[in-house]
Parts: structure tokens; C-alpha cells; sequence
């Protein structure tokens, strides 16, 4: 038996509880091993759950009480319809189309987009690709079907380096084989001396290779770890980000195009990371929706910010949710037991209804509401979202997070689910983050501490009264502290998190060169395709022979000059910056606004104003302070590189 000894609304006595998790309407699976290489490894999972059984999880089962008495009323109002189990061979087919792959598995297709794709793929991508075709086409002999084609049958070009007389001597395994090694880093000319454990010190978290790639070389040389054990909020290992000469990107600093190729590469690799493992990645199947009548509570995401755009242009995060945790930062941070205390179920239902009458009008009044019952109504609202904000997809694969053993390929793994989550969601998702870190840096004023924030946010996330609601027996207590450690991970490195590795930006540049070439992958073009791959190569090694480079850089919206810059080896964006700022208060140049962009004693601050890379192979990027920008010109050469005032700060004219 669970108890708690935390009040509830009203300030009710401790109540007794039983394993409310079993019945509750959520959905924690697990990722089972199915090689002998995890089975050891389950061992550090058990020893770093037990870790936790010092650190109080009342607050979750309270919390799950509160859920369950909120929704006892509403349980036929169900917004998904249960997830079927699917048949063999489906769950592949979907992989498929979710990697942008279905082609593959169609008796006629367009062949151009398959191999540009592939064509980008890491050994072990490719060979988780190979993984799914395989088991789709067993699927469909036993069903009689026609088989489908073999990929080995669709490329008629593999390598850069292959030759017309090889290619027509080579078999098709052969040429299967060309594809998956020939974009793969040789591991020994790999550093990975950053992923061994060194315990009590900040750790390197390398986002230059593929991290089912780090993986591979890490189990075939034995580097195997052991887990960490999770004590309390400040034992939690501190990682930084290793800065390449390119530097770093987050998400927001592509543009828009070029991340909706992210999440196609992101579940590649996320699925080849979890084969390397060992781990069985499961997906549900997306559910329809179910309309609502309402406006805020129990609407889609999307449909929310179509509504919210027609009155604020560019929103990205649903007004509602903005007011709430505005409110509660304003008057709600120093709150003893916010979140954790609930609010009146009565009242909460009754401040939903005058939201949804009043919210857009801006009738009404915040001033008024008791933080507790603010807090009730941001639970409130996520949960009642139609489909979890984690995806009603993905869900079960942010809970199965919690059983691989090794912290930092959890982070891995968490790292691409949030990339492949639809932008709504990421940024949704963000927003409550940040708003859970700053109740944690209140913890000495409102007595919630990073885990006990996370053992009450985590129903909230994991739980949804549309999935299937069993659970094994005897799990509940593993899969609770499991699900809120996963909250836990994803406060504390947020900032980790939501950067795009350096090797999906590059598989990103691949897709836009090729793409732009829109090579013609048949035996007429073969020869002229491998003399202009050549061409391209041997202008690449040139262009990185050159120790330095005189380029252009623009500045349209605030000067009608541009700007000269002298490229070295060491030139990082930063320094092109000032030189901008220098000669923009002493040459005289001919300023767009004077009054509005000088300022601070005549002098323009520089964190005001960013370096954007435009065209070649990116769409837009917005540049790292610390990128080298002689290496980010040999990898980029047709680039325009243009500055523009961070939109984060007041506009300058």
C-alpha cells in the first residue's frame, strides 16, 4: 500500500491509497531486451531504480488520486479510440512512411527521393533500415502477397568512389553493402574517449558523430559503464556540449523547411541507436481525434494555435497556456507546495468555464484566482489535450527511456524523441519546461525540489484517459519512478535537449545538395553523375586547402554597404560581430536608422545582433557565436552570410 501525507484540496486529512497506477488510464511500456547483450545490463537498471527509493513519491500517487477523481465523471468522454495491436508487418509499414521511406515497400514509386535519402545514412542507419524492409517483406510471403522490391534492385549508383565497371560487375548484395558503409566515419579515426564514465566530473556529450555510431564502436570495445545511481537532484552528472569548428545548433536556429527534415533522420537514428542496444522501439498507432465544442480545454494543439494566430501572427505556444504560466511565475513561484498542493476540483471546473467564455474577450480576471487553483487548471489542461503532449505515438517510447542503462545514451534517446515530437508539441512541451526549471530555482521559498516537481508532473504527462490503461502487475511502482525520472531528465537538461546534433545538420546539407543536383539515378547518367562528383570534390578539397578567404558579409535591413571580412582560421562568428560594430560607429557607414541602432554610449550591442548562413546547402541558419567561419565556408561555399537583429530583443527600427 501507497500513502500520502500531503493535503489534498481543502486541506483534507492524508488519505490511504492503494496501486491506483493499475487502474488509472495511462500507459508506461517498457522496451523488453531481445539480445543477450542487455540482459546484464538489466542489472544497473534495478540498482538505479532502488536509488531512488529513498526520494518520496507521494506527491505522485497523490497526484494520481487527484487525476482519478477529477476524470471519474468524464471516463466516456474519450478522446482517442484504444490503440489496436497491429498485424505483422504494419508497424513496419508505418516506420516506413515515417521515415520518409515508404517508396521502398510500393511496386512502382519515384526512386529519386529513396536514394537521396539513403544516400545520407550511417552504417547502422542503414542497416536499421534494411532491418525494417526485411521484416515487412517476410510479413508479406506469409500473406501471399507479390514481394516487394529490394532496394539492392533500385540503386543503380552507391558510392562516390565506384566506377561504371564496377558497378555492372558488382552484385546487388554487393551494392546494398556499398550504401550502408559508404557514409560511415571510421571508428578508429573517431575520438570516443569522451563517452567513458568519469564520475563527479562535468562530462563531454558529443553531438559530431551519430550516436548509434558511438554506440557500436562502445559495445564491440567493451566500454560498457555502469549506471549512475540517482541519489538526488544535484548528483544528477553535468554534461557540456563538445563545440566542433562549427559550433552548435539549436532548435529554432534552422529554418523552417529544413527541420521538417529533422524528425525523419531523428527516428532513423533512434531506432538504429535502440537496435544497437538491443532494445525494441514501440510506437502506437496514431488515433483519430474526436471534435470538442469547446475552445481551450480538450482541443487540438494545432487547432488551438490556427485560433491563436488569427489574433497574434507567429504564435507558437497556445495563448492559454502563456497566461497560465505567466500568471504562476508572477504571483505563484514562491507559493509553499505549488503544484504539488491541488486546488478545489469544484472551482478548477468552474474557472475552466468562465476561461472558455471569457479567455479571448479579455474579460478575465487572473488577479483573482488563487495560484493553486492556476496550477490545477495548467494539469488540467494538459491533460485534456486529445492526444498526449508527449504524442499518443511516442508515448510509450519517453517511458521506455527509463530502461536504458547508461544516462547519457538516455539522453540520446530522449534528445531525438523531442526532435521527432511536431513542432506544436516541442514547443509546447518547452514552454512547461521552463516554467518546471524556474519553480526548481525557488526551491528554498516554495519547497519543491527537482524530483518532487517531477514525480507531479509526470501523470500529468504519462497519463491519458484515451490510451489502454493496463499495466503488468507488480510494475506500477517501477514504472512511476521511471516516468518521473524521465521528467526529471528532460528539466534538468532542457538546454541539452533541445539542440540539433551536428551530424543530423550535415545529413540535412547532404539531402539539400542532392536534392538540388536532382541527379537522375539510371545507367545513361552514370558517368556524368561520377565526373561531377569528382568536380565537386576536388573543388571541396581546393576550397579547404585555402588558408584564408575575403567573403562579404550583408547587413540590408540596417546598412546599405556590406561589410569585407578577412576569413582566417581563426575567425569565429563572434569576432565578425565587433568588427561590424567597430566600423559601424567609427567609418561612418551609411546607417539605415541611426537613432534606433546606436545606443550604450554610442556603441551597438553585439548579443543584439546575429550572423545568419542563407542558401548553398542550408535554407537559413542562425550561426553560433563560436562557429569558425573559414571551416563553415569550405563546407558551404555558395552561402550568403547576412546579419540580422536578434528577434528576441526590441526591435532597432
Amino acid at each position: 500500500m501507497f500513502y500520502c501525507d500531503q493535503p489534498s484540496e481543502g486541506g483534507e486529512k492524508p488519505r490511504r491509497m492503494g496501486k491506483l497506477a493499475r487502474h488509472c488510464p495511462c500507459k508506461m511500456s517498457q522496451l523488453p531486451p531481445k539480445s543477450p547483450l542487455a540482459c546484464p545490463l538489466s542489472e544497473g537498471i534495478t540498482s538505479r531504480i532502488d536509488s531512488l527509493d529513498n526520494l518520496s513519491m507521494d506527491s505522485f500517487w497523490l497526484e494520481v488520486e487527484n487525476i482519478k477523481q477529477s476524470t471519474e465523471v468524464e471516463q466516456e468522454e474519450c478522446s482517442l479510440a484504444d490503440v489496436k495491436a497491429q498485424e505483422e508487418g504494419e508497424a513496419e509499414a508505418e516506420w516506413l512512411q515515417d521515415a520518409g521511406l515508404s517508396d521502398l515497400i510500393k511496386d512502382h514509386a519515384s526512386e529519386n527521393d529513396n536514394v537521396v535519402l539513403l544516400s545520407t545514412l550511417t552504417k547502422t542507419q542503414a542497416a536499421a533500415v534494411q532491418r525494417r524492409l526485411d521484416t515487412y517483406s517476410r510479413s508479406r510471403r506469409r500473406k501471399n502477397k507479390h514481394p516487394v522490391r529490394d532496394v539492392r534492385d533500385i540503386f543503380g549508383v552507391v558510392g562516390s568512389g565506384e566506377t561504371v565497371a564496377e558497378k555492372e560487375e558488382s552484385s546487388p548484395d554487393q551494392l546494398w553493402h556499398n550504401l550502408r558503409t559508404s557514409n560511415v566515419q571510421k571508428p578508429e579515426t573517431q575520438d570516443y574517449s569522451c563517452t567513458v564514465r568519469n564520475s563527479g566530473k562535468e562530462e563531454v556529450f558529443n553531438m559530431d558523430i551519430a550516436y548509434s555510431e558511438q554506440a557500436a564502436v562502445l559495445l564491440k570495445g567493451s566500454f560498457l559503464s555502469e549506471s549512475r545511481r540517482i541519489k538526488d537532484g544535484n548528483a544528477l552528472t553535468k554534461f557540456k556540449i563538445h563545440k566542433g569548428r562549427l559550433g552548435v545548433t539549436r532548435v529554432g536556429d534552422l529554418s523552417a523547411q529544413d527541420m521538417k527534415k529533422i524528425p525523419t533522420l531523428a527516428l532513423i537514428e533512434l531506432t538504429a541507436l535502440c537496435d544497437v542496444l538491443g532494445f525494441e522501439l514501440k510506437r502506437n498507432k496514431a488515433a483519430k481525434l474526436k471534435t470538442t465544442e469547446k475552445r481551450l480545454f480538450g482541443v487540438p494543439l494545432n487547432t488551438l494555435l490556427e485560433n491563436d494566430q488569427k489574433l497574434l501572427p507567429n504564435t507558437k505556444v497556445p495563448l492559454l497556456l502563456q497566461a497560465l504560466l505567466s500568471c504562476l511565475e508572477k504571483r505563484g513561484l514562491e507559493t509553499e507546495g505549488i503544484l504539488r498542493v491541488s486546488g478545489s476540483q469544484t472551482r478548477i471546473k468552474s474557472l475552466e468555464q468562465k476561461l472558455e467564455r471569457d479567455f479571448y474577450t479579455g474579460l478575465f480576471r487572473w488577479d483573482e484566482v488563487h495560484q493553486n487553483d492556476v496550477s490545477g487548471l495548467l494539469k488540467r489542461f494538459i491533460r485534456e489535450l486529445p492526444a498526449p503532449l508527449l504524442t499518443a505515438e511516442y508515448l510509450p517510447a519517453f517511458a521506455a527511456v527509463q530502461n536504458i542503462p547508461d544516462l547519457k545514451q538516455r539522453l540520446q534517446a530522449l534528445n531525438l524523441l523531442i526532435l521527432i515530437l511536431p513542432e506544436p508539441n516541442r514547443n509546447t512541451l518547452k514552454a512547461l519546461l521552463e516554467f518546471l526549471s524556474k519553480v526548481v530555482a525557488r526551491e528554498n521559498n516554495n519547497k519543491m525540489n527537482l524530483w518532487n516537481v517531477s514525480t507531479v508532473m509526470a501523470p500529468n504527462l504519462f497519463m491519458h484517459k484515451g490510451l489502454p490503461n493496463k499495466i503488468p502487475e507488480g510494475k506500477e511502482k517501477q514504472l512511476a519512478e521511471g516516468a518521473a525520472d524521465v521528467v526529471r531528465m528532460m528539466i534538468h537538461y532542457q538546454d541539452l535537449l533541445w539542440t540539433v546534433s551536428s551530424f543530423l545538420v550535415a545529413q540535412v546539407r547532404k539531402l539539400n545538395e542532392s536534392n538540388s543536383k536532382r541527379y537522375q539515378f539510371c545507367d545513361k547518367r552514370i558517368k556524368n553523375l561520377l565526373r561531377k562528383i569528382h568536380a565537386d570534390k576536388d573543388k571541396v578539397e581546393k576550397n579547404q586547402a585555402e588558408p584564408s578567404k575575403v567573403v562579404k558579409v550583408h547587413a540590408s535591413l540596417l546598412l546599405k554597404d556590406s561589410l569585407e571580412v578577412h576569413l582566417n582560421n581563426a575567425t569565429r562568428v563572434a569576432d565578425v560581430l565587433r568588427q561590424f560594430q567597430k566600423n559601424l560607429c567609427q567609418n561612418g557607414w551609411n546607417i539605415v536608422n541611426t537613432v534606433n541602432l546606436l545606443k550604450c554610449n554610442n556603441s551597438t550591442e553585439c548579443t543584439s545582433l546575429l550572423l545568419y548562413e542563407v542558401g548553398g546547402n542550408i535554407g537559413e541558419h542562425c550561426l553560433d557565436p563560436d562557429t569558425y567561419l573559414l571551416d563553415l565556408y569550405h563546407i558551404n561555399p555558395h552561402a550568403e552570410w547576412i546579419i540580422k537583429q536578434n528577434p528576441s530583443y526590441p526591435r532597432m527600427f
